[in-house]
C-alpha cells in the first residue's frame, strides 16, 4: 500500500508539473504565470515615483533630459534629432510594448502564431489584402529619404534598446498570458502601423452590396435610393467656393462600368456613424485675438489607450501632442507657433476589381485584349499548435487577388476561373511620417503646406492654425483621378478604362484658407460642394454633426478654450431636429395605450439632447432605428446575398417628402403601408422593447443606461477594460460615442505668444494593468473635462507637475 501510495503522488506530480508548464487553450501554462520571479505578480507597479534616475544607453550620442509629470507623460530634450526618435521609441517600447507588438501582428497577418487558428481567417486576410505588400513599399518610401530613414532606424533602435533590457519578469503581462517573447523591432513594423491606419480609415468598402443591389433593383431605384449627393449637406470646404485652378482632363467611363461579383467574397463594411471632429476659428472670433484648434479623432477606444502622449525637444523643434505607439513624430499637436489635427475625409481609394483567368490553372488573366501574366506569392501562416498553412496569393496589375472561386473551378463547378483584385492606395509606395516630421517643425502656413506633400494614406482633413493669425483646411491626401462613381460597384478588371487615370495635382485638393465665416471645420461630411471638378467618393458620413458644429461656430464671439471643449461635449441631435417633428405629425395618439401615451408626452418635451441622464433620447433612438429596419428590412435583408441599406440622409428624406413611397410598403402583409404606418408600428415596437429590457418607464430608460458605455482592454480581455458606465452621445451628435467608439483624443489649444494647449486622452500613458498610470485619466475624460498640458521651454525650467526627471547617457 504505501509504494502504491509513493508511485501514485510520484506520478501526481509529474501531472501536476507537466499541466503547470502547458498551455491548455487560452490558459497559459500556470506555472509561469503564477511563479512569484517571473509571472504576474512582478507586473504591479508601486505608486511611488523614483524621483530622480539615470540610465545608460549604449545607442546614444549624447546626453538626454526626460522629465515626467503628474501622468506620466514623458518631456524629452535631446541634443539631435538621433537621440529625440531614439529615445522616443525606447519610452515607448517601455509604456505600451504589448500594444506595439499586437497591433504589427495583426497588420502582418501574424496573429495565429501566439493565438492559435481562431485568428486564421483575420491573418489571410490581411496577408491577402497586401498589407505586408504595402508595408514593404512605404518602407521604401522612407529609406529613400535620407532624413526619414535616419528617423526610423534611430526609433527602432530605441525600441530594440528597451527589449534587449527585459527579462521574463518584466514581460508585459499580455506576453505573459499569450505565453510568448518579445521579438525584435524593425523598421517595417512602424509601416505596418500606416497599413493598419489605413485599413480601420479606408479599409472598408460597400462595393460587393452596391453591385447586388444593382443586379436585384436596376440603375434606375439605385440612382435613386443611393444618390451621389446627399439631400441634405453642409461640405467642409463652403458652398460657393471659388476653384482657382484650371483641373485636368477628368476621364470618361467605359460603356459599361458594372461587373457581376462572387458570392464567395465578403465586404469589410463601412459603418455609418463613426468619425471624428476639427475645427479652428480665427482670432477675429476669440477672447484672445488669436486662434483656438480644436480636435477629437473617434477610433475604437481601448486600454491602452490607441494614443501615446508626449513632449519632443531638440534643435529645431519642441513640440506636444500625441503619437501613435510604433512609430516617430507626434502625430496631432503644437508647437509655439502652430497646431495641426484631422480628421477622415473618406476618400474612395480603395477598388475591387473581378479578373478572369484563362483557364483552372490561374497563370494569366484577361487584361487590355491579351492573355497577362499572375504573380505569384507563397505565404507561409505558422499557427500555434497547428501544422503551417501555405497560401498562394496572386497578383495582378491592379494588386493582389483577395478573393477567387479556385475551390469551384478546380471540382468544376464554375466554367470560368475567375477571381477579385484589389486596387488601394495603401499599396503604393509612401512616405506619411515625413508630413509629421514637417508638421512638428512648422512655423506658418506655408511649411503646412509643404508638409502635406508628403501625405498619401489615409486621406485627412488636415486643420491648421498658427500664431500669424491663419487658420486652414485641406482634406489632403494622394487622391486617385478617376470617373464619377469610379468604384461604387465592382469593375471589370480586363478593362483599361476602369484603371486609375492618374492623380488629383496635390496644390488642387479641396482647400480653404481664412475664410470670411471666420472658421474652418469638419466632421467626415462632404469634402466639397458638387461643383468640385473632380471626383472623390459617393458616400460620406452624415451632416448632422458638421452642421452643428457650424452653427455654433457661427453664433460664436469671443470665445474661448473652455468654448471649445464645451463643443465637443455637445450631444444635441440634428438629426432629432430634423425628423422628429414628422415623426410625431404622423404619430396616432388614440391608438397607444398607456405606456405608450407616457413615452410619447417625454418625448414631446425632450429637448433633442443626448445627455445621459435622457429618457427622451433613449425613446428617439430607439424609435428611429426601429423606423429604418422597419422601412429597409423586406427589401433588403438576404440571407443569400449582402445588399447595402440606403443611408440615413435617405430614409430622412423619404420620411419628410415621400410619405406615400413604395418602400413603406412591407411585402410580407396584405394591405399597403406608407409613413404613418410605418410610424405607428415603429413606436409601439421600440417602447414595448424598452419595457421588456429596462422595465416600466422611469430612470432605467435613460440614455446612458439603456447605451452603457465601456472602454475594453485592447486583447478583450476580461476584467482589463473600465467597465460599463453612463455617458451621453450619439454617432450623429458631436460627442460620438457608439459602439465601442469615440473620442480617442480631445485636444484644444490656444495659439498666441504664449501658446497653451489643453487634452485629455481616455485611460492613461503605461500599458500596464499593474500600474496606477494605466487608466488615471480615464474619470477626466468621462467628465468631459481637459488638462491643461505642460508645454516646458527647456529641461531646466521648473514645474512643480515634473515628478520625475530621467538622465539617459551612451
Amino acid at each position: 500500500m504505501k509504494v502504491f501510495k509513493a508511485i501514485f503522488s510520484i506520478v501526481i506530480t509529474g501531472v501536476l508539473i507537466w499541466a503547470l508548464q502547458t498551455k491548455f487553450g487560452d490558459i497559459p501554462p500556470l506555472g509561469g504565470f503564477l511563479n512569484p520571479s517571473t509571472g504576474f505578480w512582478q507586473n504591479a507597479e508601486s505608486k511611488n515615483i523614483i524621483h530622480a534616475e539615470t540610465l545608460s544607453l549604449k545607442g546614444l550620442r549624447g546626453k538626454v533630459t526626460v522629465k515626467f509629470d503628474e501622468n506620466m507623460v514623458p518631456h524629452i530634450f535631446a541634443q539631435n534629432d538621433h537621440d529625440l526618435y531614439y529615445v522616443q521609441g525606447y519610452l515607448t517600447a517601455k509604456a505600451r510594448l504589448w500594444q506595439m507588438d499586437i497591433q504589427t501582428r495583426s497588420a502582418a497577418g501574424r496573429l495565429s502564431e501566439v493565438v492559435g487558428p481562431k485568428a486564421l481567417e483575420l491573418d489571410r486576410y490581411h496577408r491577402r489584402m497586401g498589407m505586408t505588400y504595402g508595408a514593404e513599399h512605404t518602407l521604401q518610401g522612407i529609406m529613400k529619404d535620407l532624413v526619414m530613414s535616419q528617423v526610423i532606424t534611430a526609433y527602432s533602435d530605441g525600441v530594440n534598446a528597451y527589449i534587449k533590457q527585459l527579462k521574463p519578469g518584466g514581460y508585459p503581462i499580455e506576453f505573459k498570458l499569450l505565453n510568448y517573447a518579445p521579438e525584435e523591432w524593425k523598421p517595417i513594423n512602424s509601416a505596418y502601423l500606416l497599413k493598419l491606419m489605413s485599413e480601420t480609415l479606408a479599409g472598408g468598402s460597400n462595393e460587393l452590396a452596391m453591385t447586388n443591389v444593382l443586379d436585384k433593383f436596376g440603375a434606375k431605384i439605385t440612382n435613386d435610393l443611393f444618390p451621389d449627393y446627399p439631400t441634405h449637406e453642409d461640405p467642409i470646404i463652403p458652398v460657393g467656393t471659388k476653384w482657382d485652378f484650371k483641373p485636368l482632363p477628368v476621364p470618361q467611363p467605359p460603356a459599361a462600368f458594372k461587373a457581376q461579383m462572387l458570392a464567395s467574397m465578403k465586404d469589410k463594411e463601412k459603418i455609418e456613424g463613426i468619425g471624428s471632429n476639427n475645427w479652428a476659428v480665427s482670432g477675429s472670433k476669440t477672447a484672445s485675438g488669436y486662434p483656438i484648434l480644436a480636435n477629437d479623432p473617434h477610433l475604437n477606444l481601448t486600454l491602452p489607450s490607441i494614443w501615446y502622449q508626449m513632449q519632443m525637444t531638440a534643435p529645431g523643434v519642441n513640440v506636444y501632442g500625441v503619437t501613435l505607439p510604433g512609430a516617430p513624430c507626434v502625430v496631432i499637436g503644437y508647437n509655439q507657433k502652430v497646431s495641426w489635427g484631422v480628421t477622415n475625409v473618406d476618400a474612395d481609394i480603395l477598388d475591387w476589381y473581378q479578373v478572369k483567368f484563362k483557364d483552372a490553372g490561374r497563370n494569366e488573366y484577361w487584361y487590355n485584349n491579351k492573355w497577362n501574366k499572375v504573380e505569384r506569392k507563397i505565404d507561409t501562416i505558422k499557427i500555434l499548435g497547428q501544422s503551417p498553412l501555405i497560401d498562394t496569393v496572386l497578383y495582378t496589375h491592379h494588386g493582389p487577388v483577395v478573393y477567387d472561386n479556385a475551390a469551384m473551378a478546380k471540382k468544376g463547378r464554375v466554367n470560368v476561373p475567375v477571381g477579385n483584385a484589389l486596387r488601394w492606395i495603401a499599396h503604393d509606395e509612401s512616405d506619411e511620417f515625413k508630413t509629421f516630421y514637417l508638421l512638428n517643425r512648422a512655423s506658418n502656413y506655408a511649411d503646412y503646406r509643404k508638409a502635406l506633400i508628403y501625405y498619401t494614406a489615409p486621406a485627412q482633413n488636415f486643420i491648421f492654425a498658427s500664431a500669424d493669425n491663419d487658420i486652414a483646411i485641406t482634406p489632403n491626401g494622394k487622391l486617385p483621378l478617376k470617373y464619377k462613381d469610379q468604384g461604387k460597384f465592382i469593375m471589370d478588371g480586363s478593362n483599361p478604362a476602369n484603371d486609375w487615370q492618374g492623380w488629383i495635382p496635390y496644390e488642387q485638393n479641396p482647400t480653404m484658407k481664412n475664410p470670411p465665416r471666420g472658421f474652418v471645420s469638419s466632421a467626415n461630411q462632404s469634402s466639397t460642394d458638387q461643383t468640385y471638378p473632380y471626383y472623390i467618393n459617393w458616400k460620406f458620413e452624415g451632416y448632422e454633426r458638421g452642421k452643428r458644429i457650424n452653427d455654433r461656430l457661427g453664433a460664436m464671439s469671443k470665445a474661448t478654450v473652455d468654448s471649445m471643449r464645451m463643443l465637443q461635449m455637445d450631444d444635441y441631435s440634428i438629426r432629432a431636429q430634423d425628423i422628429l417633428p414628422t415623426m410625431l405629425k404622423y404619430l396616432d395618439a388614440s391608438k397607444l395605450d398607456e405606456t405608450q401615451l407616457a413615452a410619447l408626452d417625454t418625448l414631446k418635451k425632450w429637448d433633442k439632447y443626448y445627455k445621459a441622464n435622457s429618457v427622451g433620447a433613449s425613446i428617439f433612438n430607439s424609435w428611429w432605428v426601429k423606423f429604418y429596419n422597419f422601412t429597409w428590412r423586406d427589401n433588403f435583408e438576404d440571407k443569400k446575398k449582402l445588399l447595402y441599406f440606403p443611408t440615413m440622409d435617405r430614409t430622412k428624406t423619404l420620411l419628410t417628402k415621400e410619405p406615400n413611397s413604395i418602400w413603406f410598403d412591407n411585402k410580407r402583409t396584405p394591405v399597403t403601408e406608407t409613413a404613418p404606418d410605418v410610424i405607428m408600428a415603429s413606436f409601439t415596437a421600440a417602447v414595448n422593447e424598452l419595457v421588456k429590457e429596462h422595465g416600466n418607464i422611469g430612470k432605467t430608460w435613460q440614455w446612458g443606461n439603456v447605451n452603457q458605455f465601456e472602454v475594453a482592454h485592447l486583447g478583450r480581455v476580461p476584467g482589463l477594460g473600465s467597465g460599463n458606465f453612463a455617458s451621453g452621445g450619439s454617432g450623429s451628435t458631436v460627442n460620438a460615442l457608439i459602439d465601442g467608439h469615440g473620442p480617442s483624443w480631445r485636444m484644444v489649444v490656444q495659439l498666441g505668444p504664449q501658446v497653451k494647449g489643453y487634452g485629455i486622452i481616455p485611460g492613461g500613458q503605461s500599458g500596464n494593468p499593474g500600474s496606477f498610470f494605466y487608466d488615471d485619466m480615464l474619470k477626466t475624460w468621462q467628465a468631459g473635462k481637459l488638462k491643461e498640458l505642460l508645454f516646458l521651454q527647456s529641461a531646466n525650467e521648473n514645474s512643480n507637475r515634473i515628478k520625475r526627471t530621467l538622465t539617459l547617457s551612451k
